[in-house]
């Protein structure tokens, strides 16, 4: 599959990858606009100033009908009653054994209007789910392709869409629908203050038809401010300083809320939801690994997939995501281990046979910025 963007990002000399089906840009190692490039560079922007990031490849389902807002909330773990028309939520979609089948964020537009935002490659899984379990009177829509999704991420962000005529004043994790003055020809755009950066931003949900118009329009404001346009490279170190959990590496069918240390995300006291009863026992029971994360005291750079140790040399986990922390110049990962090890504690990752020494922080590793 192919972002809108796609051409573009060819004629930039993207580096591009397949992630969940689609060809995204993993960076632009020539920059762009006669900026340097790479996700260094791209990453250092969005943390000091402005990026932009093609982030179409997410999902997008829509479930509309009267009921939509009560029935979703059957089918996610944190509670949509807690939120407005206007706003949106972090949730989890998990199955009946407490398993994530995938993390999104559910939008509101009102009572019978419900969006939600997927990842790519678990949009067509969760949207046949839920039109499975949809009770008449509801439809549910895959409109993968009806929007593309532009992510401007940076404290500079908000002065680039100040610059293209709007003032929004959105709290965050909050959307409005708007036309972009001089420009209304683009249509209608979603903007909401999320992001998966760390930093204050934005993401643009233009038409799929406008989204490389839009796109031109940010990259020449962002220029103005030294940004950058970024890859998934930058947005994978981003989200790992902040300790963000990825599908299929924090969070999986096999990796539950609870071990995920994402119990911040369900709630137990409401009446009823799919995984619930799972979920209640093994928090009860107490989880058998929980995320922690670890910050290396040497030159180390962990992996996915490496083993943690504890300082007898002994197994008690294993890194879900971990890389070079451009911010704080060292290594840093999130892993899987036993419980008992805590804030503070002494651990070793295996860095392809040579053991690196960790210490294990409290997450994030670099302060957030998104309020």
């Amino acid at each position: 599959m192919k972002s809108p963007l796609y051409d573009w990002h060819q004629l930039a000399s993207a580096k591009l990858a397949d992630f969940g089906g689609w060809d995204m840009p993993i960076e632009y190692p020539k920059g762009v606009a006669g900026f340097s490039g790479g996700t260094l560079a791209e990453h250092a922007a969005v943390r000091e100033r402005v990026g932009i990031f093609d982030v179409s490849h997410l999902g997008k389902i829509s479930v509309k009908g009267a009921g939509s807002k009560a029935f979703v909330n059957t089918m996610v773990t944190n509670d949509l009653n807690r939120i407005a028309p206007g706003s949106a939520q972090y949730n989890l979609f998990c199955n009946e054994d407490g398993g994530v089948i995938d993390d999104l964020i559910v939008y509101e537009f009102a009572d019978d209007d419900i969006f939600i935002i997927p990842n790519a490659s678990n949009c067509a899984k969760v949207a046949e789910d839920l039109a499975e379990k949809a009770p008449s009177g509801i439809e549910v829509l895959n409109i993968h392709q009806d929007f593309a999704v532009l992510a401007l991420q940076g404290p500079d962000s908000e002065k680039v869409l100040n610059n293209l005529g709007l003032t929004l004043n959105l709290e965050y994790m909050s959307f409005t629908k708007t036309k972009l003055p001089g420009y209304e020809n683009l249509g209608d755009v979603i903007i909401c203050r999320t992001g998966y950066s760390g930093e204050f931003g934005y993401e643009l949900l233009p038409n799929w038809n406008s989204a490389e118009s839009l796109w031109k329009l940010l990259v020449a404001e962002i220029a103005k401010f030294d940004g950058r346009v970024c890859g998934l490279g930058a947005r994978d170190t981003l989200r790992t300083e902040m300790g963000y959990p990825l599908h299929g590496h924090e969070l999986s069918l096999d990796i539950t809320p609870v071990q995920a240390s994402a119990s911040w995300a369900v709630v137990l006291a409401k009446e009823n939801f799919r995984g619930k009863a799972a979920l209640e026992a093994e928090k009860t029971a107490g989880a058998k690994r929980v995320l922690r994360a670890l910050k290396c005291n040497d030159r180390g750079i962990p992996r996915a997939g490496m083993s943690v140790l504890d300082n007898k040399g002994e197994a008690i986990g294993e890194v879900t995501s971990g890389t070079f922390s451009p911010t704080l110049k060292i290594g840093i990962a999130l892993a899987l281990i036993k419980p008992e090890f805590k804030v503070g504690d002494l651990v070793q990752v295996d860095v392809r046979g040579r053991l690196s020494s960790a210490t294990v922080v409290k997450a994030p590793f670099v302060d957030s910025h998104v309020r």
